[in-house]
């Protein structure tokens, strides 16, 4: 994106919260001529006017900014529907329920897809006790390793965090139906249905 922030954006909000551009240029304290240079594409808001836009337009300045709004339509929260986000520079990862816009070390990250766990891949589960006992036949090498697993139900999630010093296995118990995550820092998220 050539421009940090897109007239059509601006307008599309606008008109969806039925504000004009005069009325957005009150509120701003703008002129309505610069309201419709920002819309037409002949000029940019000043970035001191980002943040006060963004909540005039009842957005967040990600939002704005990426031109994606999100709007929750996962009101049940359900688990299941959670999306997965790692950063590539700091390694963070952020799990949430339903879309979201998420920023990180100054980079939108895009939801990670789950594929179907292939060969190079492969979980196996073992009951132990009272819990399950989850490998994944993988190296843990500095530079390719398995970063996490999880285990998602409608009502739950467990969450193990793994490092290249240890082995790609844990603990868990798995209870009732749902999905088993794996991700692997060079091939991505898989995923395994119990």
């Amino acid at each position: 994106m050539n421009a940090y922030v897109t007239g059509a954006t601006i307008k599309n909000l606008r008109e969806k919260k039925g504000i004009t551009q005069s009325g957005l240029a009150d509120m701003l304290g703008v002129s309505s001529k610069a309201v419709s240079k920002w819309e037409t594409a002949k000029g940019l808001p000043d970035v001191t006017l980002i943040e006060p836009l963004a909540k005039v337009l009842s957005v967040s300045v990600m939002e704005l900014m990426s031109g994606d709004t999100v709007i929750n339509k996962n009101t049940s929260s359900n688990i299941l529907r959670s999306k997965f986000y790692v950063c590539p520079v700091c390694n963070n990862i952020i799990r949430t329920v339903g879309d979201a816009v998420v920023s990180c070390c100054g980079i939108t990250l895009p939801s990670l897809e789950a594929e179907e766990a292939d060969e190079d891949h492969q979980i196996k589960i073992e009951p132990v006790e009272d819990e399950h006992f989850i490998t994944i036949g993988h190296d843990m090498t500095k530079e390719h390793y398995i970063s996490f697993i999880a285990f998602l139900t409608s009502d739950r999630v467990q969450f193990v965090k793994l490092y290249p010093e240890g082995n790609a296995e844990t603990r868990m118990q798995l209870r009732g139906r749902g999905y088993l995550y794996v991700y692997c820092n060079k091939h991505g998220l898989m995923k395994k249905k119990i």
